[in-house]
């Protein structure tokens, strides 16, 4: 008989103390080890910076179902109808975010709209973002914005909508006792032509500077797409009347300039899906956000406490059953 090989098992410099080569996993249990890593880490991950995201991403797509549309106005379904036949739970409200609104097309932003209800008139600083629908850059609304601006010599240089936006707007500040409402303007760069001289008030919302300008009147009022039920209205036009007013550049949104009304409706608290027209033709979606009045009231909403202080209409606002 042959004697047993033994040299495999001999000390090795490099090995344990034991004088035996450490046994190699197989390669399955290093995934097995890494996946339960990754869940002892998650609570940890879901505290840092970043959670909002991971918790978005774990909190799935909003199961929302929408009616079919022709292309033509004569092929849009009735909103009274789509209410009736396609009822959104309150659960999936909750897991709307402003990525999915972008994931949308203009004919769903409507429709999810018209479901919706103003919910009560925001109070504090709101983060702004302009929603371009699924399909759409903006290019067919920007030769307008842009071009009526420039009439009222604001020069952009070329830059598309969304660059623009961004540049000038990042939310907006609500008064609710005073029912006003004042934008939020972090660089003023390419308002300066017509911005007159004086100090400009300005808010410290996380840590950074903006300023406040283009004052609105808050109020319940009639949706320019959805009649059956009121929206939370922002409006220009009469904006000379409110304390503060700057005649440059605050013109600019009233009356004397570019008419805008803004309206929104509550997705949930602490998150408001608007639509903004000038001179009653409309041009962009919009959303605004309060993380911290988005946590505070999530309880509160998906258990249907949350109240309109709107009109709601006639027709019962139908709330699905949790699926």
């Amino acid at each position: 008989m042959y004697a047993p090989i033994r040299d495999r098992h001999a000390p090795d410099p490099r090995c344990c103390c034991c004088g035996l080569r450490p046994r190699r996993i197989p390669k399955g249990y290093d995934v097995l080890r890494l996946v339960i890593v990754v869940l002892l880490l998650l609570p940890t991950l879901l505290m840092l910076s970043g959670c909002e995201k991971i918790s978005d991403w774990l909190a799935g797509k909003p199961d929302i179902a929408f009616a079919p549309a022709g292309d033509t106005y004569a092929g849009k379904p009735d909103f009274a109808q789509v209410e009736y036949e396609y009822p959104i739970p309150l659960q999936e409200l909750a897991k709307v975010t402003p990525k999915y609104l972008a994931s949308l097309n203009q004919e769903e932003l409507d429709q999810l709209y018209a479901r919706l209800s103003s919910g009560p008139i925001p109070d504090g600083p709101f983060d702004g973002e302009i929603v371009f629908p699924r399909g759409s850059s903006g290019k067919l609304r920007a030769a307008e914005i842009i071009g009526g601006l420039k009439g009222l010599g604001v020069n952009f240089k070329g830059r598309m909508l969304e660059t623009a936006g961004e540049a000038l707007w990042k939310g907006k500040v609500f008064y609710r006792d005073q029912k006003v409402l004042r934008n939020r303007i972090q660089d003023l760069s390419v308002l300066r032509p017509v911005i007159g001289p004086g100090d400009i008030p300005k808010i410290d919302v996380d840590g950074r500077d903006a300023w406040l300008l283009f004052p609105a009147k808050l109020y319940c009022g009639q949706s320019l797409i959805d009649s059956r039920r009121e929206s939370i209205i922002i409006d220009y036009a009469f904006t000379d009347e409110i304390r503060g007013y700057r005649e440059k550049p605050d013109f600019l949104a009233g009356r004397r300039g570019l008419k805008v009304r803004d309206e929104i409706r509550m997705v949930r608290p602490g998150l408001y899906l608007g639509r903004a027209y000038m001179d009653h033709a409309f041009v962009l979606n919009f959303v605004l956000a309060n993380k911290a009045m988005d946590k505070a009231g999530r309880a509160e909403f998906e258990t249907g406490q949350v109240k309109d202080e709107c009109w709601p209409g006639t027709q019962t606002r139908v709330v699905a059953a949790t699926h």
